[in-house]
């Protein structure tokens, strides 16, 4: 019988979201839409703190705009060194971490989001933009895009991490969260225990945003989550040995209530890294030919209580990422139907 229904997700997760002309399927094609809405009915009642939920690091690092100034999150020699058009092409390389839209992530199954944020320089609305070294798109824009998918899959619950802040005074802050009341309305939800947040519970409430707001301001409204609900240990690591001791070291050390958790799956460029792979940028000089080895590492974890809860990858598009995350679920199905007999 668990045969059978995991071959029936398998088909379920197989649909193609948007046509590939080639014919054939890669794993960005793969379409995870409803995934949480095809989860088994005994998972339903499950903390969303105990499911595998997969995440991207800079989800909003798909465009980065290279005319724009460089952002505040740089150091002054950086910033000096961007007057010359050159560093800001390479800057660009560096900068960008993910390939799909937010809309094309989420159809893929992405439902963590890592955001940055900043005001820009010379701006007098109190426009906020995403930012990774360099200006992303609009704040708003992204979390307009976000809720066209949500209004159509109403059974997806989303969690929007605005873990950095730059440049942004109160005046700044008051109109973020403008901006996000102004795109999600209702389906934000409110701060209360984690182990409350089940998808049976907020399908009953129809809330589908969870918005954690690393910054005190968070204090002022009853829909912003504290950041330390959300912990996130970096391994600021090259190397994928480090990188996955880190991450079972933190997963032994996660607290069993009271928070979610995120395991950065990413490694970090160091100034020399970023020297020797100057032109080949992010994804060619790290990513591309580590990601199978943290892949395989995703592919041995098992979520609950004190395993794996969110994890998070670079260029979530390069392998199949986040089936392989969602699929981590059918071992508490298993579990569960071990338990009954």
């Amino acid at each position: 019988m668990l045969a059978v229904r995991k071959a029936r997700r398998k088909l379920r997760m197989g649909t193609i979201c948007s046509p590939n002309p080639s014919g054939t399927k890669t794993s960005s094609d793969v379409c995870n839409a409803d995934w949480m809405a095809s989860l088994p009915p005994h998972l339903h009642n499950v903390p969303l703190s105990n499911l595998a939920i997969p995440g991207s690091h800079d989800s909003f690092s798909y465009w980065v705009d290279e005319k724009s100034p460089v952002g505040p999150d740089q150091t002054p020699a950086i910033i000096r060194l961007a007057r010359i058009s050159l560093v800001k092409k390479l800057m660009k390389k560096w900068s960008v971490t993910q390939n799909l839209t937010f809309r094309e992530q989420l159809e893929a199954g992405i439902r963590y989001f890592d955001l940055r944020v900043s005001s820009k320089p010379g701006d007098t609305d109190q426009e906020i933009y995403f930012i990774h070294g360099l200006f992303g798109i609009k704040v708003r824009d992204g979390l307009m895009e976000i809720d066209s998918f949500l209004t159509q899959h109403p059974r997806e619950v989303i969690f929007l991490d605005f873990n950095h802040f730059y440049a942004m005074d109160e005046a700044h802050h008051r109109c973020l969260v403008l901006r996000i009341q102004e795109a999600f309305g209702n389906k934000l939800c409110p701060t209360c225990s984690v182990e409350s947040i089940m998808l049976k519970t907020l399908w009953e409430k129809k809330w589908q945003v969870l918005i954690f707001y690393h910054c005190p301001f968070y204090k002022e409204y009853p829909f912003l989550w504290p950041g330390k609900k959300i912990p996130a240990p970096w391994a600021n690591t090259t190397s994928v040995r480090k990188l996955l001791l880190f991450l079972e070291t933190t997963l032994g050390e996660r607290a069993p209530y009271g928070t979610f958790h995120v395991s950065q799956a990413i490694l970090t460029p160091r100034v020399k890294t970023i020297a020797r792979g100057l032109v080949g940028g992010l994804k060619n000089t790290l990513v591309h030919r580590n990601l199978p080895a943290i892949l395989d590492w995703v592919k041995m974890q098992k979520p609950g209580a004190m395993g794996v809860n969110i994890i998070t990858s670079d260029f979530v598009d390069l392998v199949d990422f986040a089936t392989t995350v969602i699929e981590l679920n059918d071992l508490l199905q298993e579990g569960r139907a071990l338990a009954k007999c």
